[in-house]
């Protein structure tokens, strides 16, 4: 998957700060911040999604162009010990993909049209993950972490249950999609608040295709499985 970006920027911001992570004790910024049982802040971000296709026979593999995309939603916070803390992220997710299938896919077809090679995929999601944050000793203005768990979504813009399908230029999908998460950050404590610069992949557990009427289309006959996966890049402030 194409996330050489989203983890380069990342790698940045963290660079900016490790240069003062092993440094001798400093004045620490809001020092009874993480001893709130709850807490809730805001996040915004980027994303990078494609999909993950399985096939029936080998004629070649559909090509994900991933586009950029937009996150935003509330940051809950819920502390278990100075080492844990459960994440609650309800938000909105916008993403779009673009499917370049090959002509193999097509054999025997007349009347072939170059937009038939081609499906925009839009996606919007009501986005709601539960996360288990497990963090380090916080050292001065900083405490690493990593974090994983699952989430589930809505897709609003699935067309599933559209009655056009790909043959009217329709690419369908399940309006219900379950992930599982791991990501890594690193909480940084400012004078006011603690901004967390994080990075996380996602990966879908359930199939999202809706085949196409007709059992032989060309555009879903060969395809067994299509998961979505991707790669979130949040700033969260709280």
């Amino acid at each position: 998957m194409k996330y050489v970006h989203a983890l380069l920027i990342f790698v940045f911001s963290c660079q900016a700060i490790n240069a003062q992570l092993f440094t001798k004790e400093k004045v620490k910024n809001n020092p009874t911040m993480d001893k709130k049982t709850i807490s809730w802040g805001y996040y915004f971000g980027i994303n990078n999604f494609d999909f993950k296709f399985d096939y029936n026979e080998n004629k070649g593999d559909v090509i994900n162009e991933p586009g950029l995309g937009f996150n935003v939603g509330l940051a809950g916070d819920v502390r278990v010990n100075d080492y844990i803390n459960i994440r609650l992220e309800p938000g909105l997710v916008i993403t779009t993909r673009n499917l370049t299938y090959p002509l193999s896919f097509f054999d025997g077809i007349a009347d072939l049209s170059e937009n038939d090679l081609f499906r925009e995929v839009r996606s919007t999601y009501v986005y709601l993950p539960l996360l288990f944050k497990f963090s380090t000793k916080r050292f001065n203005n900083f405490k690493p972490f990593v974090m994983g768990g699952i989430s589930t979504a809505l897709n609003l813009s699935s067309n599933e249950e559209n009655p056009d399908d790909n043959s009217s230029g329709q690419f369908r999908a399940k309006e219900g999609v379950n992930f599982y998460e791991l990501g890594i950050g690193i909480d940084f404590y400012l004078y006011w608040f603690k901004f967390t610069p994080s990075i996380r992949g996602v990966f879908a557990l359930n199939d999202e295709l809706i085949p196409d009427k007709d059992p032989a289309s060309p555009w879903t006959s060969n395809i067994t499985s299509m998961k979505t996966r991707g790669v979130f890049f949040n700033l969260t402030f709280r």
